[in-house]
């Protein structure tokens, strides 16, 4: 729908906005009408250099015709079916994502939020089948961030966030252990820890990947211990850290992956990835979703991680990401850049504030985000090139020059 074809202006569309809409987002003063590739356009046609992708979800760029293709095409034939028949989108992508990732059984949600609540669920309930009843205690890394579910946000280590306050006790069975700290991790697991999970990648955090001895020794304590080793993909996941999935990066397997955002291409979808013994811990009416495996959305996913794999965007985003992470760490002001592929952080020494670089950089026509005052985080389209990063940090550099 576009505003012209409508009668309506973006003043409008922002007065509906606030008169029906509860509103937790800080909001871009930015009308997004249409998309193509590395670009939103505003109603006018102006065009904005698309550096946060929905939050790391359009990663084969934004409206990529394959991807807009299959779900034209998927929702002329069947829309929504639930799960008690089978459908061909369901079945070709979860063939695709398990033999493309080595993993061997996957379950479908809608979000990554539900997807780390399936995660849970499934750990809880194959330890407790497993071990007995108190089996269920879960370590987590602080400054984390696993969703805004119940289960997710107890999960999530960080008790002085807007995400938790105000919405009374948290689920009971976790612990939160310093992330890139082994030795934390350890002293944090009990006789009753049946798992750890923790992001490759801490996104929220500020940008923070793991040392590769952190989890390959987690890897390793998990299987002396046998506890499960959980892995939150849902924003790092799909290619955005130079290879399809982050724990590649690393040469280890986790026990139950989640995955949503990149995988669906724009559309709405999240899922579980599995062991064979893990993945017996749900049975016919232990968990399910309506919406979960809908025919649109797996077909969207097909096609953005069969683009994905088949234009290499894990290694695009690896070798662009160095260049520009490099480049970022020339700005005026920075503390570090940093990050994996592009997944990227810029941390500021103080002098300029990150919310207000991220708003001169909307009015300059980049779109980024920022994590608290001092960090701006960059989740381009895996698409993006060198030039793009270029155009980006030249409008970056402007921003904090002015600011500072």
């Amino acid at each position: 729908m576009k505003t012209k074809e409508l009668g309506l202006t973006k003043q409008d569309i922002k007065e509906k906005v606030d008169k029906y809409m509860i509103e937790t987002y800080e909001r871009f003063d930015v009308l997004a009408e249409t998309a193509k590739g590395m670009y939103i356009y505003d109603e006018e046609g102006t065009p904005y250099l698309d550096f946060y992708a929905g939050i790391a979800v359009n990663s084969v760029g934004n409206c990529n015709e394959k991807v807009v293709k299959a779900v034209q095409e998927q929702a002329a034939q069947i829309m929504q079916t639930f799960n008690y028949p089978y459908t061909v989108p369901q079945a070709l992508l979860a063939e695709k994502i398990c033999t493309s990732i080595g993993m061997d059984k996957i379950f479908f949600q809608n979000s990554g939020a539900e997807a780390n609540e399936a995660m849970i669920k499934m750990a809880r309930k194959y330890g407790v089948e497993k071990y007995g009843p108190k089996k269920y205690h879960i370590v987590t890394a602080k400054s984390s961030f696993h969703g805004r579910t119940f289960g997710a946000m107890s999960a999530t280590g960080q008790p002085d966030n807007a995400c938790q306050i105000g919405f009374g006790p948290m689920t009971d069975g976790f612990s939160y252990a310093e992330y890139n700290d082994l030795e934390a991790f350890k002293s944090a697991c009990t006789e009753d820890t049946i798992a750890i999970m923790v992001e490759p990648v801490q996104g929220e955090g500020g940008v923070h990947p793991a040392t590769k001895e952190f989890l390959q020794g987690l890897r390793k304590f998990c299987d002396e211990k046998n506890i499960l080793l959980l892995l939150d993909e849902v924003q790092s996941g799909w290619g955005r850290t130079g290879a399809l999935m982050t724990y590649m990066n690393y040469d280890i397997k986790p026990d139950i992956v989640s995955m949503a955002k990149a995988m669906g291409g724009g559309m709405p979808i999240g899922a579980i990835c599995a062991t064979q013994e893990v993945s017996k811990a749900f049975s016919a009416g232990s968990h399910g979703s309506t919406f979960g495996g809908h025919p649109v959305c797996c077909a969207a996913s097909l096609a953005a991680v069969t683009e994905i794999i088949d234009r290499d965007l894990p290694g695009n985003a690896k070798e662009v990401g160095a260049y520009f992470i490099d480049k970022l760490g020339t700005l005026p002001h920075v503390k570090e850049a940093r990050g994996q592929g592009l997944f990227v952080g810029v941390e500021f020494d103080g002098t300029v504030n990150a919310v207000e670089i991220k708003h001169k950089c909307v009015d300059k026509h980049l779109l980024l985000t920022a994590i608290g005052n001092d960090i701006i985080r960059m989740v381009p389209p895996l698409i993006a090139t060198r030039e793009d990063c270029d155009k980006a940090y030249a409008i970056i550099e402007e921003a904090v020059k002015e600011l500072g």
